[in-house]
């Protein structure tokens, strides 16, 4: 029979270190009867090509059932070779005494006709991770009292002593091995081919021989890190631990302290990573970082064999953008608590999203401010339980509230019964004067609706008035250590407080300054009032009351009596017919031609109908042939009353 083809002896093994023999599926049968003869006749051809050791990955400890001659035609062939190995086994057992578990060290190994002329008897154990994967050999093991060199240094040892050049042996209990591949990476022979003549005994010239079972059947295989599909057999497993040592090229971990340290630079970088940019973008910056720090526990395990642990760095990028998104999460939510108190929804969601763009520090910008209270609340805390007076001026500020934030205000702060609104912070908005203007009015409406409830309810009527004034003030988040706020100052601030209060001497229901009323020239219905001093200005200021464009949205009721209109603007006097009449203002019929809209007027209902006769001022807003709707600009002291009391005691229209 012809001789088959090998790999030379330098290349028979990755880096020709050992060439691997292996005991094939064909052979079980010869194990299960234990032709021990058959293993001699093995050695023998393997011997005869001069190998550096031969390492044999089976056991022997019962005589063979063919009798002591087969036993010892095996022994005889080992020393023949006076180089092979043979492999022990630590096998612990458990007694029980009563009911206790008791662990008994205990060994596998050869008979002593066996094992009498090897070169060295050794432990073949190698101990799995938690994952049942074997990636660890250790340097030694206990067998019985003693503790003896592994199976594969003891090889390792011997091809050095018989002039391998070997790396030296690293002084380490244990070595994480480096593998070359999954299953059958190294050449290996049937053993049937060897024990038939079919292999050429050069073949294993000057070459470490290893002999073990292959077969899944013979329950010899372990999962290991390269076996992903499957499992490698023991002697593959002893083959690259040999190699490993032989080459010198095991892998380090990384020690505990540098791997802690990485950690924790990991996940600080990961929080800080996540504290810095949105949710998302935090998200693939911190796996791009991940990716860079595989490619480079790749790179260092491939080229210098340095193995990081990646589960505690990924868990480190884990936990420290987790803990770091759930604090901010919270965080926000306090703030947003926090912040609802004086942005709408709609600002605040805008703050959240430009966090890193909007500044709430302290700085001057153009704003208008709106201040508005209730007239007489201290007059109505007198006439009503406190509880009561608390409920009310809950329901109050709520509707003021929801009005500043349909119209993108920013409410201040509240002080008692007075509401404080900025405009065009902290965003910029063109449109901010006339924003606080429709605030003022929708105020004069809602107040309107909330007086109606409590007047059913404690017999309280609730009027407003509003003060605006448009200007530059320091605007930002402002107070102690202990408390900020975000608030305006300055004196544009302070003059819309002064606006605020003099709506009352005016009898109108919303005053705004001469800035704010040319900020939105044309497009409300405005009316001078004159001019004030104001403490801390040296020249009087102007102001101007603000008009409904429609006098309808107020209650009203129908009235019909006489009325004197008297014009500002030259004295001229006519005498019409009411309508209605509500907070608002008053319709007319029989108003003269030459009356235009926009005319300012005084106007005086005789008593006849009215509880008393009513006084005010006020500005022709429409007019359709002879009928005209004039809204009020201000009452006369008393008159707010007269109409309210006429209003409610009449079906409104």
């Amino acid at each position: 029979m012809p001789f088959a083809e090998l790999p030379s002896p330098r290349t028979f093994v990755t880096g020709g270190a050992a060439a691997l023999l292996m005991i094939g599926l064909t052979l079980a049968g010869a194990l299960d009867t234990a032709e021990l003869g058959m293993h001699g006749k093995l050695l023998d051809v393997i011997s005869s090509g001069r190998p550096l050791v031969i390492g044999v990955d089976l056991l022997f400890p019962e005589p063979s059932p063919r009798g002591p001659h087969d036993d010892a035609e095996l022994g005889a062939a080992v020393a023949r070779a006076g180089n092979v190995v043979l492999g022990a086994a630590r096998a612990d057992t458990v007694e029980y005494i009563g009911n206790r578990a008791v662990e008994k060290a205990a060994s596998t190994m050869p008979l002593p006709v066996i094992r009498r002329g090897a070169a060295a008897v050794a432990p073949i154990n190698m101990y799995p991770d938690i994952d049942a994967h074997l990636r660890r050999a250790p340097s030694h093991v206990v067998l019985g009292e003693t503790r003896e060199m592994a199976f594969d240094w003891v090889l390792h040892r011997l091809a050095a002593a018989h002039g391998l050049t070997v790396s030296p042996r690293p002084s380490v209990d244990e070595i994480i091995i480096n593998f070359r591949g999954g299953p059958r990476t190294f050449p290996w022979v049937p053993y049937h081919r060897v024990v038939g003549g079919e292999v050429r005994p050069e073949t294993f010239r000057d070459a470490i021989v290893l002999i073990g079972p292959t077969s899944v059947v013979l329950h010899d295989v372990f999962p290991t890190p390269f076996a992903s599909t499957g499992t490698m057999s023991g002697v593959e497993i002893h083959a690259n631990v040999i190699d490993t040592l032989v080459r010198g090229d095991r892998i380090r971990p990384v020690p505990r302290a540098v791997s802690l340290v990485g950690m924790a630079i990991a996940a600080l970088g990961a929080a800080g990573l996540a504290a810095r940019l949105r949710v998302a973008r935090a998200f693939v910056a911190v796996a791009l970082v991940w990716v860079a720090l595989a490619a480079g526990t790749v790179a260092a395990f491939i080229v210098v064999h340095v193995w990081f642990q990646a589960i505690g760095i990924t868990l480190a990028l884990v936990l420290g953008y987790g803990a770091t998104v759930v604090d901010n999460y919270v965080r926000e939510q306090r703030e947003r608590r926090r912040l609802s108190q004086f942005f709408s929804p709609d600002v605040l969601n805008e703050i959240v999203r430009h966090r890193a763009d909007v500044s709430l520090g302290s700085r001057r910008r153009m704003v208008t401010v709106l201040f508005s209270d209730i007239r007489g609340f201290t007059s109505i805390s007198e006439k009503v339980e406190p509880e009561q007076v608390a409920e009310m001026l809950r329901e109050y500020l709520t509707e003021m509230t929801e009005v500043v934030f349909r119209h993108g205000g920013t409410v201040d702060k509240y002080i008692g019964d007075c509401i404080m609104a900025l405009y065009n912070a902290p965003f910029e908005d063109a449109d901010h004067a006339a924003k606080a203007i429709l605030t003022g009015l929708e105020f004069q409406e809602r107040t309107l609706a909330v007086s109606a409830r409590w007047e059913a309810k404690l017999g309280v009527q609730i009027r407003n008035g509003v003060g605006i004034n448009t200007g530059e003030a320091v605007v930002g988040t402002m107070g102690s250590r202990q408390r900020l706020e975000y608030t305006a100052i300055g004196d544009t601030v302070n003059l819309a407080a002064r606006l605020e209060s003099l709506t009352k001497d005016y009898g109108t229901g919303i005053i705004v300054s001469e800035a704010t009323a040319e900020a939105v020239r044309g497009r409300f219905f405005t009316r001078e009032l004159g001019e004030v001093s104001v403490k801390g200005k040296a020249l009087p200021v102007k102001i101007f009351a603000v008009l409904p464009s429609d006098i309808r949205k107020y209650p009203r009721a129908t009235l019909t009596t006489a009325a004197t209109l008297v014009a500002v603007d030259g004295g001229r006097t006519c005498v019409v017919r009411t309508c209605d009449v509500g907070q608002g203002g008053v319709s007319v019929t029989g108003l003269p031609d030459d009356w235009p809209a926009g005319l300012a007027l005084e106007i005086r209902c005789d008593g006849a109908t009215l509880p008393k006769t009513l006084a005010a001022q006020g500005t022709i807003i429409w007019r359709r042939g002879d009928a005209a709707g004039i809204a009020f600009t201000t009452v006369e002291p008393d008159g707010e009353p007269v109409i309210a009391e006429y209003v409610s005691g009449h079906k409104p229209r």
